[in-house]
């Protein structure tokens, strides 16, 4: 299965995020913030299959870590996750380097259906008019 970098500041949601990857089979190394996700791609030379970052965290933005790991692996397919309409907004133009944005409160199944889907490369309904 795939090796995913799952950045989330809050403990509860990267519990059940990671504990929900797991289930599918996969590989998940979970951090707290863009700041340590850097490292970690830096240190594994973006050795994963997918990057799965909330957008609003301390340190480093989700958006921020985006378009850092877009331009040093361009390759990484990249899901974004928020609660905060105005954080969606601010990802908008990303649409070339993000593969989707999930928006929060998600399920299991819809954080389980997002990756398979980012993992293999569909895209989600609302994207695929501008694909």
């Amino acid at each position: 299965m795939a090796r995913i970098l799952l950045t989330e500041d809050d403990e509860a949601v990267r519990s059940f995020v990671k504990r929900a990857l797991e289930l599918d089979g996969h590989s998940v190394r979970a951090v707290e913030d863009g700041g340590e996700a850097v490292e970690v791609l830096t240190r594994e030379n973006g050795a994963f299959d997918l990057l799965l970052s909330d957008i609003k965290m301390p340190v480093m933005d989700g958006i921020a870590l985006a378009l850092h790991s877009a331009r040093d692996w361009p390759g990484l397919p990249i899901l974004l996750m928020t609660g905060f309409a105005d954080q969606r907004e601010r990802a908008n133009g990303l649409d070339n380097l993000v593969h989707d944005i999930i928006s929060k409160p998600f399920s299991l199944a819809d954080i389980r259906k997002s990756v398979k889907n980012a993992l293999a490369g569909h895209l989600p309904e609302e994207n695929r008019r501008y694909a």
